[in-house]
């Protein structure tokens, strides 16, 4: 998809279309006043006679409009004005998104910035268009032998601001924007691949094709022998069931100055979960796949950071393996040796993902981090206490938790914090080793983030659990490309 910025009058568009708003109960946005101006109340007669009531979800297409120049006017319902909020807005271009693509009209301008969104100004609204376009026209056909396709699909966006001051600054955020949906999409397809495809091998192939692409991106392979020298008997008990040997993915992006200490992103990646011993039920199974989330979403962060050029430096690990049953697999009661040194007495096999990384995040001191942030699908009680809106974070420095939290909310992919009090720590305790990987029903995302935090307490860190944001299931079963979003905006920020 092709975005660019302008200012200038709807009636004078030379175009396949021109998108503006209309409020509900039938009142014009200042845009389709002006169209409405140019065409001698032809668009305000359509609206009394009842063809649209402005509605949120409700959409007019209207052709050869008179005293203007576009081939089409797209009216777009936008409900009621004073209840206008971010997440109605992303819906309002969700729904012109879609009545264009189907329509013909393959390409736009849209008057959608002069919309009234409270706290809000024009670089945003550009911002928000751009990464709602590309969510919306997203398909992931690439396995299908017949691929959907649209017979004019849409393919060119001008979004059109209200003052020719803002230009600059809703340039610079329109590139930042595809940058994001760019690395959105790379972590949406690595996601929706099949196990028997992405594998920890594949993903590593990846991260290494994206460092020949980009020349500020390297990236290095641990292999299991290499892994075992540096003691990493967590990670390595996870991949002892699977016939794919675990990867340990270094990605290193240096945007910054050479001696910056960077931030650090750890992704869980493994490729495919049936719990190990401790196997999941078959129902929604297949839905283990998007286990590597985590991994994939740091790939795709680490991406839009070398196509915007971040002037930042920013360290990926991502320690990739299955988790299956077999004989050689982790049984419950075992205990394995971090490379931390710490014991664990592996109580229930399907919590693999805080044994692959915690020793991942030992292994981050190595950077000299200035923060590490963990990313991953970790726990279903975060589904079960936050449900699919949000993913839970937790943080041994309240700046960072502050951090992040500004940055899911000022970019739309929110995170709520949960606490990491010591009195959890309890939960963890081993009769025979030094800490269980599980601390009961209660309470299980935390105790999984208290669990991490204990291979984490020589630098600042975050850890974000997003199993109940990182896929949809159901009828729009699919990756959702979080958190990159966040991720992005949280360096953006930085810089």
């Amino acid at each position: 998809m092709e975005f660019s910025v302008k200012s200038g009058n709807p009636e004078k568009q030379r175009s396949a279309c021109v998108v503006v708003g209309i409020f509900e109960p039938r009142r014009l946005s200042p845009s389709a006043e002006q169209l409405d101006k140019a065409s001698d109340g032809y668009i305000s007669n359509l609206i009394r006679r009842g063809d649209i009531e402005g509605k949120l979800g409700q959409s007019l297409l209207l052709h050869n409009v008179p005293g203007t120049l576009c081939d089409r006017i797209l009216l777009t319902g936008c409900g009621r004005e004073r209840e206008l909020n971010p997440d109605k807005y992303g819906k309002i271009i969700a729904t012109a998104t879609r009545a264009l693509n189907e329509g013909g009209a393959m390409e736009a301008v849209f008057y959608l910035a002069d919309i009234n969104i409270k706290g809000q100004d024009s670089a945003w609204k550009a911002s928000q268009l751009v990464l709602t376009v590309e969510d919306v026209l997203y398909r992931f056909d690439q396995l299908k032998s017949e691929k959907d396709a649209f017979r004019r699909p849409l393919r060119k966006i001008v979004i059109s601001i209200p003052s020719r001051r803002e230009l600059a600054e809703c340039e610079e955020a329109v590139l930042a924007a595809q940058a994001i949906a760019n690395g959105v999409i790379t972590a949406k397809d690595l996601g929706n691949l099949p196990g028997n495809i992405c594998t920890p091998s594949y993903l590593a192939d990846q991260a290494r094709k994206l460092a020949k692409e980009h020349t500020n991106l390297t990236t290095a392979i641990l292999e299991e022998s290499d892994m075992e020298e540096l003691g990493m008997g967590a990670l390595l008990s996870v991949s002892r069931g699977s016939r794919q040997p675990a990867k340990l993915i270094i990605m290193e992006y240096r945007g910054g100055l050479g001696d910056e200490s960077p931030a650090v992103l750890v992704g869980k990646g493994l490729t495919f979960d049936a719990g190990g011993i401790s196997i999941k039920p078959s129902e929604a199974m297949d839905e283990m796949k998007y286990d590597m989330c985590g991994g994939a979403s740091v790939i795709g962060t680490l991406q839009a950071c070398a196509e915007l050029q971040l002037p930042l430096n920013v360290t990926g690990v991502i320690p990739s393996s299955e988790n299956l049953p077999d004989g050689d697999a982790n049984k419950p009661g075992d205990i394995v040796t971090s490379m931390s040194g710490q014991t664990i007495e592996i109580l229930n096999t399907d919590a693999e993902g805080r044994l692959i990384l915690c020793d991942a995040l030992s292994y981050c001191e190595r950077f000299d981090p200035a923060v590490v942030i963990d990313i991953a699908t970790l726990t279903g009680a975060c589904i079960v206490a936050l449900g699919h809106q949000a993913q839970a974070l937790l943080s041994n420095h309240n700046p960072l938790t502050h951090e992040l939290l500004n940055a899911g909310k000022q970019i739309g992919d929110r995170a709520w914090e949960l606490p990491l009090w010591d009195e959890y720590q309890t939960q963890l305790d081993s009769n025979f080793a030094d800490m269980a990987n599980i601390g009961g029903r209660a309470a299980g995302s935390i105790t999984a983030a208290c669990f991490l935090s204990r291979f984490t307490r020589k630098y600042k860190w975050a850890h974000l659990d997003i199993a109940g944001t990182a896929w949809k299931s159901g009828k729009k079963k699919g990756a959702t490309g979080r958190p990159v979003p966040m991720l992005m905006q949280f360096l953006i920020n930085r810089v």
